[in-house]
This record gives C-alpha cells, structure tokens and sequence, in this order.
C-alpha cells in the first residue's frame, strides 16, 4: 500500500470514529496546514459525506478532498456554539478553502450602552467602553426577539438624546410618540428618576444573562390578570410571549464578553489512557482548539500529566512565537515554582468554568475515539480493558467475565414468572437465556419469587457440577438484595459469588449488608453494561409475561364454548395461537381438529357464521 493510500485509509478511519454532535470539523493537507473549516450538526454525517462518491461536488470540492491528509475536530454543546466557533476558526486560520470572513461580517451582540438612562439595543461592533456586551447571537431572527420581549416587558428609551442631569434640568426636551403609546416613561423631562429606570435595566440583564425567572413570573401574573379581567386577547399576546421566553436559551461561552485572552489546559487521565484538550482565547473568542494523547509510562500522577501538558502546550506557543498568557484556566493547581509567569485559575463557577467542562468533553470523547478504534482493531485487548475496569470499579475479586441477571415480573400477582439473562465478556449469551416459572409464592411478592428463583438456579447448577457465574446482578435495590443473598447462603454461596443490586431510579449499586448506595460513573461502561443487562433481563422477563398473559387469556375466554374440554382447547391454541385465526378458519378444518359438532358451536361463538363479526386478537 503506496503512502497516499495509507494517509487516505487514516482519514476514513478517522471519520468512522467521529461522533453524531454537533461541532467544527478541520480539514490538514499533507504539510499540516488547515485547508478548511466547517460546522456540523451531526460531525460523522457531514464528514462522511465528503468521502462518498457524489455528483453533486463542485470541481473545488472534489480538489480540496483529495488534498486532505488528516482531520481534526471540535465538539461543542449546539449547533448555534458550532456556527460561532467556525466563525472564529475561519477569521484566525484564514483556510484556503473558506470564503473569507472580515470583520464586518460579525454576529450581532446586544449592548447595554454605558450612559445615562442606559439604552439597549443590537450592534456588530464590540467597543470597551464600559458598556455590557451581552451574546453574540448566532440568529438574529433570536435577537429580535430578546430585544422585543425587553421593550415589551420594560418601558426603556430608544432615542439618542443626551440625558445628563443637566441636559434634562435644562428643560430644551419634550416628550415624544413613544412615551404616549406608554412605550417610554419620559426621563428625558424628569418624569422618571434614574433609580427607577436602573431597576428596569437590572430586569433586563437578567433576561440577558439568562435569568429568565423573573420575566416568567411577571408574563406569568399579568397573562392571569388580564385573563380574570376578560381580556383574552391581550393574554393571548402575553401568552406567546411566555412561550418565546420558554424557548429562549442563555448565550453561548464559545464568544463572551465576559472573557478577555486566556488559555484553557484539561487533562483526563482515566483507564489507562490519558488526553490533553487546549484552547486558546483571544478578545473573547475561542481560535484555537486541540486535542491530544499523553502517553504515561510510570503511573504519573494528575499533577505530573498537568505539568507535562503545560509544558507542551508553551513549547508549542514557543515555537509559533506566541507570548506566554497571563491566564490559564485548569482543572486543579499545577506546581508555582515550574511556571512562575503564569496565572493559574481553577474556576468554582461562571463563563470560566463552561470553557473547562468543554474542554473536559472533547477529552472524554477523544478517549471514547480511542476506545472504539481499539475495539475495532484489537477487540480482546478491549475485552480486557472493560473487564478490569468493571472488577476495579465493583471492587471484585475477579474479573466479571460471567455475569448472570435476574428480573421479577407480575402484574397484580397475576401470570408471575422470571427472568435470567447471562453476559459473557461484556456482552449478551442468548444462548444461555432462561425463562421461570414462579410455583410456590402466591401473589405479587417479588421478594419470595426472587428467592425461589435464586434458589432454583443456583441448587441445579451445584447439583449439575456446572461453573457459576463470577457476578450475579439484581434488579432492584436493598430489599431485593437481601433475600437474595439470604438465598446463596442457604446454598453455601456467600463468599463464592459476588451478588450486587442495581436500582433503577438513580442507577444506584448495593452491596450485601451495606445500607448505603454506591455511584458509578454516569458515562463510564461499568455502569453502561450494568443497565444493559439489567434492562435486558427487563425485557426478556416482559417478552415471556405477555406471551404468557395471552395463552391464559385464551385459555379462559375458550373454556366459555359450551362442549370445548381441555384437550380441544390445547389443540387449538398449539395450531392457530389466536382467536382471530380460528374465527377465519373454515368449519370443515376446524371439524378435523375438534370434531364437527365442537366446530360449528365455536364458530357460531366466535360471530364468524352469522354476523361476521370478529373479535380482535388476543
């Protein structure tokens, strides 16, 4: 395989592993240099459609991409933060296939001008001037719609005037159309004190920041107000705006104006793999975005791989003639005597904080990329990675290589049975699925059917000389816990076989005779493969209940025929399983199975000789 080959199969494995979020894709041709820069709803979608042969690809398109040799990209929370961030990317790295982004072209922000009897309004020119800068907004069709819902809710001056204690004292201005439409308060005669017009623009960073309580509380009481006043249709105007408050969602961190130059450094170290993701900010905006893998060899620590990440990332500005910033922000304090110049900032709280948590996510789904490729070319070294995962995490023995499951299901007592599903290296053995039927606990006690189904179990495998399971999973929390240990110790189990409950509301792990839960995890695959098998063993219990439910079902709406016995009942259900299909069934048929007297009552039962009339399937 000739290197163009080989650098093209990279680029498609690469584009396998991208996962469906939203983000910014970078395009590198062979020496290293950003060609292009584009957003994605969805990364894998819009990446993978470059590579697939279409006739819809312009010349250009069809050139740049077979001058890609490597790609990168950047994972944000929306599609919006995507179109901002691309924006960015696109003004800092200038790629050669992009059409160039200038300065005027920028997202609209929403000012709070620093002046008397402040104004609000929409500009494209970010000035520090004292005034607060709120957005920018990717839609302007949303800022139109945070500007109206602010005039609407709070009366505040759109004109240009002068409005200085002396400007107004002076008399030389009058009231205008807005303020007799009641759209203005008239401060520029004195009508309104600047204390009562300042707890308006209070009001109105708050929507602005998005704080959206107090808005929702006023529409809320005026739509009322207004309704018990029987003005239904002024309510149904305050109504919509409600509704657009609703879908109003606060600005994105990926451009704020609560940001100056600063860098972000996060280091993830988890499993055996560790990633560094670094972005840089310059007046605000996010124009760079990297992330890449440490390759440990003693154990480090956190702080060593922080250290070491640091001192990667400076080289690296060293090299491109970059100044040392005066911030960084890190997930925990780096050692001061290695970096004196520096500024280190862990953030407890804010814009700050949003920036780390993103960066905190394209390192996780760095390692995810990681874990997928090593499951797609080495699946036993990836076996083996999540079973030493899982017995690190449920401090196990042993690795959980078998793992059986167990599940209740009844309702109202009624049909109770239960289920069994095993999992072997991490994965569903369908093989091995068992279905049972509880026989000795009358009603709905799932507590005694687990322990009879436990009990059942485990008594034919010790009987049989067959292996047990190295974890035994149950669905549900302390209760169902204990009487099912207090059934392996009945059979001599306790100490040979780890049993642990999983609780389904807060996927919650017990453990014998610990009343307190432990937490796995939220995005880690010890607890992903935990509710996939518990789910599992959910689904395969319902399966047999309902399969169960119908025959019983059947079972008594045909002992209702007059002269059907046991015997023809069960040669009916074992042929045609449904009403339905013995109602469509022609009597000469039916007459060979049960005999012909038999066929014509059932028939004549089930509607379909007189009427017609079917009765649904059972």
């Amino acid at each position: 395989m000739d290197s163009d080959e080989n650098i093209r199969q990279s680029v498609r494995e690469k584009v396998a592993l991208l996962p469906d979020s939203p983000g910014v894709y970078q395009f590198l041709n062979a020496e290293g240099i950003v060609i292009y820069v584009g957003k994605a709803k969805n990364l894998k979608r819009r990446v993978s459609s470059y590579f697939v042969s279409r006739a819809d690809h312009t010349r250009k398109v069809q050139v740049m991409v077979r001058q890609i040799a490597d790609l990168r990209h950047i994972v944000v929370g929306s599609e919006a933060d995507a179109l901002l961030l691309e924006n960015n990317l696109i003004k800092e790295l200038q790629p050669r296939y992009n059409i160039l982004l200038k300065d005027s072209k920028s997202y609209p922000w929403i000012v709070v001008k620093n002046e008397p009897f402040p104004r609000i309004f929409s500009t494209r020119k970010f000035v520090r001037d004292g005034s607060a800068y709120f957005g920018p907004y990717s839609s302007v069709t949303m800022q139109r719609a945070v500007l109206e819902l602010i005039r609407g809710l709070y009366p505040l001056r759109t004109c240009k005037l002068n409005l200085s204690p002396q400007a107004v004292s002076r008399g030389t201005y009058s009231v205008c159309l807005e303020y007799h439409i009641g759209n203005c308060k008239g401060p520029c005669v004195g009508y309104q004190s600047e204390e009562d017009y300042a707890g308006s623009i209070a009001g109105a960073k708050n929507i602005l920041r998005g704080d959206l309580r107090p808005a929702e509380e006023y529409f809320t009481a005026e739509m009322k107000r207004l309704a018990e006043g029987l003005h239904f249709e002024q309510a149904a105007r305050v109504k919509d705006k409600l509704e657009m408050l609703s879908s109003y969602s606060s600005r994105s961190v990926i451009v704020s104006a609560t940001l100056t130059n600063l860098e972000v450094v996060y280091v993830l170290n988890d499993e055996g793999a560790s990633f560094c993701n670094h972005m840089r900010i310059v007046h605000g905006a996010v124009v760079h975005s990297f992330t890449f893998e440490m390759r440990g060899r003693l154990d480090e620590s956190p702080d060593e791989l922080l250290a070491f990440a640091l001192g990667q990332v400076f080289s690296q500005a060293r090299e491109e003639g970059i100044p040392l910033p005066r911030e960084v922000i890190v997930p925990m304090m780096p050692d001061a005597e290695l970096f004196p110049t520096v500024n280190f900032t862990v953030p407890q709280r804010g814009d700050k904080l949003e920036l780390l948590r993103l960066a905190e996510k394209n390192c996780k789904l760095a390692r995810l990329e990681k874990f997928k490729q090593i499951e797609k070319t080495d699946p036993d070294r990836h076996t083996d990675r999540i079973m030493a995962k899982m017995q690190k995490d449920l401090n196990l023995p042993v690795e959980p290589r078998y793992i059986e499951c167990f599940d209740n299901s009844n309702i109202q007592g009624t049909n109770p049975v239960a289920s069994c599903v095993v999992f072997r290296d991490g994965r569903p053995s369908k093989k091995d699925y068992r279905h049972f039927n509880i026989k000795t606990v009358v009603g709905a006690n799932d507590f005694a059917s687990m322990e009879e189904v436990l009990t059942r179990r485990y008594g034919r495998l010790i009987e049989e000389g067959q292996p047990l399971p190295d974890l035994i999973v149950i669905d549900g929390g302390k209760g169902q816990l204990s009487f099912a240990f207090a059934a392996l110790e009945k059979l001599g189990l306790r100490g040979k076989v780890s049993v642990v409950g999983l609780a389904k509301r807060m996927e919650e792990v017990y453990y014998p005779g610990d009343p307190f839960p432990h937490y796995l995890d939220k995005t880690g695959e010890s607890l992903r493969i935990l509710m996939h098998i518990r789910d599992e063993a959910h689904r395969f219990g319902i399966t047999f209940h309902r399969q169960k439910r119908s025959i019983n079902f059947l079972k008594s709406e045909l002992e209702n025929v007059p002269g059907l016995g046991r015997t023809s009942i069960e040669r009916l259900l074992k042929k045609y399983r449904t009403l339905s299909r013995m109602a469509r069934t022609p009597e000469a048929e039916l007459a060979e199975l049960i005999g012909a007297g038999r066929a014509r009552i059932l028939l004549d039962y089930l509607g379909n000789r007189s009427s017609g009339d079917k009765r649904p399937e059972s």
